[in-house]
């Protein structure tokens, strides 16, 4: 009599295929898995990817379209008659239409034909997400017997939900699988560790974590997939902001980590922006380049993103613009190897005073910057060089730039980025000093000092901090107590230039409280808010 064995988790031969999908390139997602797949296919078991990876994340409203989930069948069934000869099965994740409800799902695949669906239990709909929306929820995940071994596989926010991988090793589950779409900020990495390992020591298993990397719109999926045993000890870790195929093995992990702050961000912000202009079809950038500190930077992310081959830069200098900012200006597009145009725009500016009676003071300013904006329009249309905004978030917040001025642009590269931490970052980087010791200034008008309109910027951002970050927590701060007038007066220009903000260029995400879908506030809106006083 023959006696079977089980085969031990560890046994397995799983690849984590942590990669950078395009939303709505079904054909293109498509041949990277079986690429990978392919490859692996004699030395491995069985294939993770990301989740919804075939379709890319988050697909939004593209899912609800009955083309897109038409042309989701038909690859999966190309797919299946692709891989029907390979030894090894993978998972794939995708939408998946059953009896009228759409799920966010993983196919389990195995020569050639669909072995199990895994349906995502918890559906998320706070921050970014809104998945209740377009997904039905699936029922609460079994394990699935996989070559002797029972595989508790979850997708993304199940997770989070400690009472889906407990149930998983009730049904005996012998080794947990998640698959995710989890969107990088600064505190995520730290959260994401925190709730595996609390899996880990609730469910005695081994836990692997597979995440996907590449930007997407404005958010930025930073990878960094691991592999926990079940003592809570991390036995691989697959780099941040690249792509990695890998069985995981600990002497795979790359030595090299992203641990300084300053870098991670810089890393985000930089695949970002280098996503959003590669996955929209453009090669070349575009910048004005003013001498200030904000602009630097984005040129810098700019060049190290791209290369300097792809970056062009402009400098538009009025009546009030200095010879230190030109010099800094040059300093810097000799630094970063760009080039640097100079158009004056003094005449345009004399023209629109000669046909707008009586402009001056604030009009007088805009009208600097929106024929600023306007050249560069112009210029990004004649080259077909794709425009750049240099706003920091602490600007955007109180409003402190112009509409269809210095706003112009199709993607702001620190749009969520406080402008103490472009010091910070414009200091790691190691941009001119005088650009980053000199006063921060417009330059619409004689003299002109931001800290003439506003607070000094580590005051101002840390009221900002707790007026955005912090404004659902009743917790106090000293700030109130201290800074009454000055917290009202930001609380008041954050409203009234809630307007700008719904019409300002897009930009990578960084911290979970973005302007956009992390802060969804009314326009209208006669309320200002609080920040609560200390006891």
């Amino acid at each position: 009599m023959q006696i079977k064995t089980r085969k031990m988790p560890n046994a397995l031969k799983i690849t984590l295929a942590q990669l950078n999908p395009t939303v709505g390139d079904i054909d293109g997602n498509a041949q990277k898995m079986l690429d990978v797949w392919e490859h692996h296919q004699q030395d491995s078991d069985l294939i993770l990817f990301p989740e919804l990876f075939l379709c890319g994340y988050p697909p939004e409203d593209l899912v609800l379209n009955a083309a897109f989930q038409s042309e989701i069948e038909q690859k999966i069934t190309s797919i299946c008659e692709t891989s029907k000869n390979y030894n090894c099965a993978a998972l794939i994740p995708t939408i998946w239409v059953n009896e009228g409800q759409l799920y966010n799902a993983a196919l389990l695949i195995e020569h050639g034909k669909i072995k199990n669906i895994c349906n995502k239990h918890k559906l998320p709909n706070n921050s970014v997400f809104d998945e209740p929306r377009v997904f039905t929820a699936g029922k609460m995940p079994e394990p699935i017997d996989f070559r002797g071994t029972k595989l508790g596989v979850m997708i993304c926010e199940d997770l989070w939900h400690e009472e889906i991988p407990i149930h998983l090793k009730k049904q005996g589950a012998e080794l947990l699988i998640s698959i995710n779409a989890s969107p990088f900020d600064k505190t995520k990495y730290n959260i994401r560790k925190n709730i595996a390992l609390s899996c880990v020591n609730k469910t005695g298993l081994k836990l692997i974590y597979l995440n996907m990397v590449g930007g997407q719109d404005e958010l930025v999926f930073d990878g960094r997939s691991f592999i926990m045993d079940a003592k809570g000890n991390l036995s691989y870790q697959a780099p941040a902001f690249e792509t990695s195929v890998t069985q995981g093995k600990p002497e795979d992990s790359p030595k090299y980590r992203l641990n300084n702050c300053n870098e991670l961000i810089y890393s985000a912000l930089k695949l970002g922006l280098k996503d959003y202009v590669r996955k929209n079809g453009f090669k070349d950038v575009l910048l004005g380049l003013s001498g200030g500190i904000d602009s630097a930077l984005v040129a810098a992310i700019a060049v190290d993103a791209l290369g300097a081959e792809h970056v062009s830069c402009v400098m538009l200098p009025s009546e009030f613009t200095s010879d230190e900012s030109l010099h800094d200006a040059n300093t810097c597009a000799e630094l970063l190897n760009v080039s640097c145009k100079t158009i004056p725009i003094s005449d345009a500016v004399k023209v629109f005073e000669n046909i707008v009676p009586n402009l001056s003071g604030l009009a007088h300013e805009n009208t600097q910057s929106r024929i600023r904006g306007t050249i560069l329009m112009a210029m990004s249309n004649i080259s077909g060089a794709l425009l750049l905004t240099t706003g920091n978030k602490s600007e955007v917040a109180v409003g402190y730039c112009t509409i269809y001025g210095d706003m112009n642009g199709a993607f702001n590269p620190l749009k969520d980025l406080y402008k103490t931490e472009v010091f910070a970052l414009a200091k790691w980087r190691g941009l001119p000093d005088n650009i980053i010791t000199k006063a921060p200034s417009a330059e619409l008008r004689p003299d002109q000092k931001d800290q003439d309109s506003l607070p000094p910027y580590d005051l101002l951002d840390d009221i900002l901090y707790q007026l955005i970050e912090c404004d659902d927590s009743s917790e106090p701060s000293a700030l109130a107590d201290k800074y009454p007038d000055e917290i009202e007066k930001i609380a008041r220009l954050m409203k009234n230039s809630e307007h700008k903000r719904f019409q300002s260029a897009p930009g990578t995400r960084i911290t979970n409280r973005a302007f956009g879908k992390d802060r969804r506030y009314p326009i209208t809106n006669h309320f200002v808010n609080k920040i609560a006083k200390a006891k």
